[in-house]
């Protein structure tokens, strides 16, 4: 899961003391990826990756126009080719942001924040042929512009952000991954009881340099498409979506499953 999205809609930044959480599991079994040119092709060696995944990730108001979010992730991670099968599972790499709305320079409340993150290396990145890594072994620095509309009284919603990533260095493996440009744009409703959510996110990223040398070839890229719909259960609401990406290079291919549960509190 490479851009990091909570179902928290909007962009109001939560006031002092209320918050949420999200529980967000995420299942990908795929034989296929994006190559090198762009194009989707079956893993090399009649390989297979499994990825199952858990999120959870909350969020609570500091002062009025300033909240903070935490995400924590748990890895099950399984490659299979004709070599053999490789598994890891364990905790990844963890993420943090701060998000700032015009209430904290005492202006009117609008849905618009700037947030701004960084993501741990958790030290579960291993160089070995034999081993799937938990973690990426370096960490990042981002900053996002969010913005959002609601179109009160009718159930209807959009949100969205854009932002840039700067990845710092894995020195212990001599890779420097490029930085990178995302996004998000969402459309949501209700109907009744049931809520729905309709999203597109994109990354793209520049060149790695590998032993100081730069591979033009070696560049993330994604566009995805994401649907989702939620049920009141309990306090909160529990969802099901899936995630197909439409485009991409040097990440796996195939669609994922999601499920997850959502809780905001006020106190």
């Amino acid at each position: 899961m490479l851009l990091v999205a909570s179902p928290a809609g909007g962009q109001w930044v939560s006031s002092p003391g209320e918050g949420w959480v999200d529980l967000t599991l995420i299942h990908h079994d795929t034989r296929r990826e994006f190559d090198t040119t762009a194009s989707r092709r079956r893993i090399f060696a009649d390989g297979r990756a499994l990825t199952r995944s858990v999120f959870l990730t909350a969020n609570v108001g500091l002062f009025r126009g300033l909240d903070t979010w935490i995400q924590v992730p748990l890895h099950h991670l399984r490659f299979d080719d004709a070599g053999g099968e490789r598994r890891s599972s364990g905790f990844g790499d963890p993420r943090a942001w701060l998000r700032v709305g015009p209430e904290l320079f005492g202006l009117a409340p609008w849905p618009v924040a700037i947030r701004g993150g960084v993501k741990i290396d958790s030290g579960t990145f291993e160089l070995d042929a034999e081993v799937v890594p938990l973690g990426e072994g370096q960490g990042d620095f981002e900053i996002l512009l969010e913005l959002g509309r609601s179109f009160h009284p009718r159930p209807l919603w959009t949100s969205g952000w854009i932002g840039h990533r700067w990845r710092l260095e894995n020195a212990g493996a001599g890779i420097r991954p490029g930085n990178e440009r995302f996004w998000w744009w969402s459309v949501g409703g209700n109907a009744g009881e049931i809520g729905w959510q309709g999203a597109l996110e994109g990354l793209s990223g520049e060149p790695w340099i590998v032993q100081n040398l730069t591979i033009a070839t070696a560049r993330r890229e994604i566009v995805q498409l994401f649907m989702k719909a939620d049920y009141p259960v309990g306090p909160g609401r529990a969802s099901l979506g899936v995630r197909a990406p439409l485009s991409g290079r040097n990440l796996p291919g195939g669609a994922a499953l999601t499920a997850g549960y959502f809780f905001r509190w006020s106190p």
